[in-house]
């Protein structure tokens, strides 16, 4: 790959990854200071993430039929530009959910056309994915760190106009890219997505990706707000979101040699472990700091090597016309049902659970993933024609 093509690639995850750095932690202490309640709030996020379910499958679904990929995205991340503003004027409960609900559906579907957009690019060295991913985590990253410095105080009331100016800088750069098509000599293979769907591993790989993300509510929706709780500054909940995003990126500098050395299915699976015990030493031991930095350096596996993983079985599960589709099916699962059933459950376990107890069935749930991830995602049941790392 040139170096001009790894640049224009790596561009839009730095500023749409800036603008979830912006969005993910911040969003909800903006509507806190609207004087949304926990439950309005957890509602809230879990419309924009509602739409994960079936829009990005309904995107790539077009895009796998018109081989037009390029173009949707460009025309997805447009129209969430403009839907975004509707924020600005109104404030109403009512107003914002329509405004999230719409907005969801158009900045959800890019992302996952856009992965498949990045592997098409790759060609067989899919292995490089996690060295044009990680750029996303480094805009994540300087936007939590330098955020707070913008809105802290009675500043808050920024945080719309500099999430909007983010969306139009990562819309922009759809534009530098190239569309590509699937180089997998295996593309007549394996087109019926159902017959796909049937294989257990594939089963097993998406229910696993569900419970991740749904273990990830709490953490999403609250964490900001609980270190607060906990006499914590919004500098420091900045620093600590930057933290988890930075192991991030040194897991994916790493991703290509731990694929060399170790199988993708127990790295998978080991992820989703390791998440459960991040969640149990967040509900017991925030106050304790060592801890609690320990817990964020863990984001590395509960995302990154997650993530990372994820992204290479579904690209190996799903070949041909079925890339797209699959991409999507991953975030649908993931992040779309798993995430708006975490943000919206975390959102009614907050006020009549308390924190520990609702972090403390996220690690359940992680738990449950994993146990999943290590008895049916194995090697033994990869396609034949997969690279087995």
């Amino acid at each position: 790959m040139r170096k001009t093509q790894y640049t224009q690639l790596s561009a839009f995850y730095f500023f749409y990854f800036a603008g979830l750095g912006a969005f993910l932690p911040y969003w909800s202490l903006y509507l806190k200071s609207l004087h949304f309640t926990a439950n309005e709030i957890g509602e809230l996020l879990a419309i924009v993430m509602a739409s994960k379910v079936i829009s990005p499958y309904l995107f790539s679904w077009i895009s796998d039929h018109i081989e037009k990929r390029l173009v949707i995205i460009q025309g997805s991340m447009f129209i969430s530009v403009i839907v975004f503003a509707g924020v600005i004027p109104y404030q109403s409960f009512w107003w914002f959910a329509l405004v999230m609900a719409f907005f969801g559906v158009f900045w959800n579907a890019a992302l996952p056309l856009y992965e498949a957009l990045t592997l098409n690019h790759l060609a067989h060295d899919t292995n490089r994915y996690s060295d044009i991913r990680l750029w996303g985590s480094v805009g994540f990253i300087v936007v939590a760190l330098v955020l707070p410095m913008i809105i802290g105080g009675s500043n808050i009331s920024l945080l719309p106009l500099i999430i909007l100016a983010l969306l139009v800088a990562s819309t922009v750069t759809t534009f530098l890219v190239g569309d590509r098509a699937s180089h997998h000599s295996y593309q007549s293979k394996q087109t019926h997505i159902i017959e796909t769907l049937k294989k257990p591993i594939v089963m097993a790989l998406l229910l696993a990706c569900f419970f991740q993300s749904l273990s990830h509510g709490a953490y999403y929706t609250f964490f900001s707000i609980y270190l607060e709780g906990h006499g914590y500054s919004r500098d420091f909940s900045g620093a600590m979101w930057a933290l988890g995003v930075f192991a991030e990126v040194v897991l994916f500098l790493l991703m290509r040699r731990l694929l060399t050395k170790f199988s993708v299915c127990h790295l998978f699976a080991i992820a989703l472990f390791i998440t459960a015990l991040r969640w149990v030493m967040l509900a017991l031991w925030v106050d304790n700091l060592i801890l609690l930095i320990i817990s964020q350096l863990f984001h590395a596996a509960s995302f990154g090597l997650f993530h990372a993983c994820a992204i290479y079985l579904i690209h190996t599960l799903f070949p041909g016309r079925l890339q797209g589709r699959g991409q999507a099916l991953y975030a649908g699962m993931s992040f779309g049902l798993g995430g708006t059933l975490g943000h919206l459950l975390s959102g009614y376990a907050w006020d009549s659970m308390g924190a520990v107890w609702t972090f403390l069935s996220s690690a359940i749930i992680a738990l449950i993933g994993a146990i999943i991830a290590f008895k049916y995602i194995t090697e033994e049941r990869l396609p034949a024609y997969a690279d087995k790392t």
